[in-house]
């Protein structure tokens, strides 16, 4: 199996910006040299946890820092942007990084009501029903051809994404729900169903995504899987590691002020009130948490269950207190025990 990782750039107490922005680098890093596929960023705006609000900038960050594993988004959330400027965006750094970069691209705000209303003002990438149509200009922007624009004059000029780049990044739809895998096989798109989000099941989004293809950027389809793991030495660790960003999750749906992350003895001391708790349950039924062993045979068994071959790991482990903020050696144990079980040799 080929394993990948979805990261949010996690930022806990004790800990800066720049400190979060250094250990994230070290698991990339570590991923790279370990024969990991992918290493996506997602992009979440508003939130004191989470540094992960601009993926291009983050991409080009990682990428300087690794030299063979794919680099991507996870993704950029269209609605926020002009279809040109990610185009650009992405041109930009495929020429720096040529056959290494991914364009993970989602449908979702990304973001709180007022933060959506800011990044919106403009109002014309606001409208998801243009979704479809923005992803068609990016594809066109990014191709040696272009796209032809016309004006309120009623003259049309031929348009592409510069700078211009020898090859092309791979184009990936996001998605949750039917619509998105309607989406990516009426356009013939590789498509990820981002399980780690949880409380969905894959199963008629995969069989219509499969069912409903028609060759396009893609003559067959392609698709993998992401999921929300923490694995530890023990069950129990596992627990205590999984907590924070539960936690989190926690607030935020509770509209409860949002902190930076907790680590492993901050979450296990957090009283949570009953509401709090029953959005942890609920996740933790979602989440795939326990030892390497558990963890690993669950993901197998996802893997077989949709026929793929490629799992993405968004890993929700917690840091101790005393670890040194630069780094991130919880998270790294996580990928590193799922890979000693999981991945191609």
């Amino acid at each position: 199996m080929k394993l990948s990782i979805l990261d949010l750039v996690a930022v806990r107490t004790g800990q800066t910006t720049a400190q979060a922005l250094r250990a994230s680098g070290s698991v990339a890093r570590w991923a790279d040299s370990a024969g990991f596929t992918r290493y996506w960023v997602a992009e979440h705006h508003n939130m004191p946890s989470v540094a992960s609000t601009n993926p291009p900038v983050l991409i080009g960050l990682i990428a300087a820092q690794t030299e063979r594993i794919r680099v991507g988004s996870g993704g950029v959330m269209l609605p926020n942007h002009a279809p040109l400027v990610v185009a650009e965006q992405f041109a930009l750094l495929e020429a720096a990084y040529p056959n290494r970069i991914d364009l993970g691209i989602g449908r979702a705000p990304g973001s709180d009501p007022v933060v959506t209303a800011v990044l919106n003002r403009s109002g014309a990438t606001s409208d998801v029903n243009s979704f479809p149509r923005s992803i068609q200009e990016i594809q066109g922007l990014l191709e040696r051809d272009g796209i032809e624009v016309s004006l309120s004059s009623g003259r049309e000029y031929g348009l592409r994404a510069t700078p211009d780049a020898a090859t092309s990044p791979d184009l990936w739809l996001l998605g949750s729900s039917d619509y998105s895998a309607r989406l990516a096989a009426a356009q013939g798109l590789p498509y990820v169903f981002a399980n780690h989000f949880g409380g969905t099941v894959p199963d008629e989004a995969m069989q219509i995504y499969r069912s409903e293809f028609r060759p396009g950027a893609e003559e067959t389809p392609r698709t993998f899987m992401t999921v929300t793991a923490v694995a530890a030495d023990t069950a129990q660790e596992a627990e205590e590691r999984a907590l924070s960003q539960m936690i989190m999750m926690a607030r935020m749906r509770t509209n409860k002020p949002m902190t930076k992350g907790l680590t492993r003895e901050e979450a296990v001391a957090t009283p949570l009130d009953a509401i709090e708790q029953s959005v942890v349950e609920g996740m933790r039924q979602n989440w795939i948490i326990g030892d390497g062993d558990t963890v690993a045979a669950r993901i197998q068994a996802l893997a077989d269950r949709f026929g793929v071959d490629e799992v993405m790991i968004a890993p929700a482990t917690a840091e101790d207190f005393a670890t040194d903020p630069d780094t991130a050696p919880a998270r790294i144990r996580t990928l590193e025990l799922l890979a000693d079980r999981l991945m191609e040799k």
